[in-house]
């Protein structure tokens, strides 16, 4: 009936004669021909403006309609320019608010995903203790809006779009995510996407930087000072700072070296094998010690998780290595660094980083929901700069917690961090499927990697790290589901058999 309806339309009907080339030349002329006069006026007297507002209509909603209707391919977009917004933002001025973009994708996921669901409410996707106490953490940021040590409802207002409401794209990866080869192709995507970033790095160490990067590295003394360290710049390759470059080359090594035990072409291993180590070079290139310490974390956990003499043999090696790194004499500017990673109380920032915690304990102590989300950082000093804790550096994720959201705060994240690790390590031993037993067991290594490095640096804060985290948090409850369907399906194929 919908068909018959369509195909009598006018207007449906002379949009598919538009598409297939059925309208003649002169038909094609005259419909044509007004359009692309408007267009030529509105471009005559509207300038730049109103080419740019042309060029936005004709690209800008179709696409957008696209992430409505495909989530995958929405998916796909949000990745892609969470890798690279910030990249691209770099030439133009620092009061750019670029990163709209990015929220206005995730309210058209959010969009999508609730007009899908209208039709198709499966609860069953959401049931899951990860789910549950994600729901409690967004209640007490919201709840944070009330907080009367908050300095500023703003500094509230832009924090919690990034740190609390993009975890709601963990419940839209969970809900969209359907099939393996999806899963496939999401992997795919992430690492060729590191791959790009990796290869910024080492040319900006190697080559040499860009005038496009240049000017951005010099162009703020602050953001200079911090990143010329020993008569060398750290390097930040298409990320916001040297610290999500490190943590998603480590994060990207680990999910290729978990893939590696998965069945796949030879060749493919090879790319995947050859990548881990460049890498772990270009993570040298950034000088972030935090980032040295989580290979050797997520080997140990992965020996533990995945018991065998191939594992125990690998690792064996891995840690024969990384001794000799550590105590090796060199003069080698990445390798020192590198040792004083496994040597903090050498380390100077590191002393700083115990004192300021020293310093700000008192503090904590004595407010139990903390001083307000988005009291310390960026925020606080642009919408409350006299505040005591606008000139506090937190560094630490975890201490970032404990001063905006109070002990009650903290212990409410450090639970929810453990459910997602505890219900991802249960997953990993219920599934059957091999290959989703190792994509589960990769995502528990990615989030496991993602808490440590939290602690001496604030890891799950900026674009694409946050998104990453989550999309993880997502495939541990998605890869168990899918199990439990291809467990399902062999069961009733069987059945059905016998029944014949």
């Amino acid at each position: 009936m919908l068909n018959q309806a369509q195909k009598s339309n006018p207007f449906f009907n002379f949009c598919r004669k538009l598409v297939t080339g059925e309208l003649s030349t002169l038909t094609m002329i005259l419909v044509l021909l007004p359009v692309a006069a408007i267009v030529a006026l509105a471009i005559a007297y509207g300038g730049i403006i109103a080419a740019g507002a042309i060029l936005a209509l004709v690209i800008g909603v179709p696409v957008v309609l696209a992430v409505i209707a495909y989530p995958i391919f929405g998916i796909s977009v949000f990745m892609v320019l969470a890798f690279f917004m910030n990249y691209l933002s770099e030439p133009l001025p620092p009061a750019t608010p670029t990163g709209i973009v990015l929220d206005v994708l995730t309210y058209l996921l959010i969009f999508g995903f609730l007009l899908k669901f209208k039709y198709d409410r499966d609860w069953s996707h959401f049931k899951n203790p990860i789910s549950y106490w994600i729901l409690a953490w967004l209640a007490y940021n919201f709840f944070e809006a009330i907080n009367p040590a908050s300095p500023s409802i703003l500094a509230w207002v832009y924090t919690v779009r990034t740190v609390a409401f993009i975890m709601l794209m963990y419940f839209i990866f969970v809900y969209q995510i359907r099939t393996k080869k999806t899963i496939k192709f999401l992997f795919k995507l992430w690492l060729v996407l590191a791959f790009l970033s990796a290869i910024s790095g080492f040319q900006q160490e190697n080559i040499g930087l860009l005038p496009m990067e240049k000017t951005w590295y010099y162009q703020d003394p602050l953001r200079l000072s911090f990143l010329y360290i020993n008569g060398h710049l750290r390097k930040v390759a298409i990320y916001p700072d040297p610290v999500t470059f490190a943590y998603n080359m480590v994060v990207a090594a680990v999910l290729c070296l978990c893939l590696l035990f998965t069945k796949m072409k030879t060749y493919k291993k090879v790319i995947l094998g050859v990548s881990i180590p460049f890498f772990f070079l270009v993570m040298l290139y950034s000088g972030t010690r935090g980032a040295f310490v989580l290979p050797p974390a997520a080997l140990a956990l992965l020996a533990v998780m995945n018991f065998n003499k191939k594992i125990l043999i690998m690792v064996g090696g891995a840690a024969f290595l990384l001794g000799v790194l550590i105590f090796m004499p060199t003069s080698n500017q990445f390798i020192k660094r590198f040792q004083t990673a496994f040597r903090p109380s050498d380390d100077a920032s590191f002393n700083v980083r115990a004192e300021n915690q020293r310093r700000i304990k008192p503090y904590i102590l004595s407010h139990p929901i903390g001083g307000g989300l988005g009291s310390v950082g960026i925020w606080g000093r642009r919408f409350a700069p006299n505040s005591f804790l606008a000139k506090f550096p937190p560094d630490s994720g975890y201490v970032r917690v404990a001063v905006e959201m109070g002990y009650v705060g903290l212990i409410l994240f450090c639970t929810l961090m453990f459910v997602i690790l505890k219900t991802g390590i249960n997953n990993y031993y219920l599934i059957k499927d091999p290959e989703l037993k190792m994509y589960c067991l990769a995502m528990v290594l990615i989030i496991f990697v993602f808490n440590i490095g939290n602690y001496p640096q604030q890891a799950l804060v900026q674009y694409p790290s946050n998104i990453l985290f989550y999309l993880a948090c997502a495939l541990l409850s998605v890869t168990l589901r899918l199990d439990k369907q291809e467990r399902q399906k062999s069961v009733n194929e069987t059945a059905q058999l016998n029944a014949r």
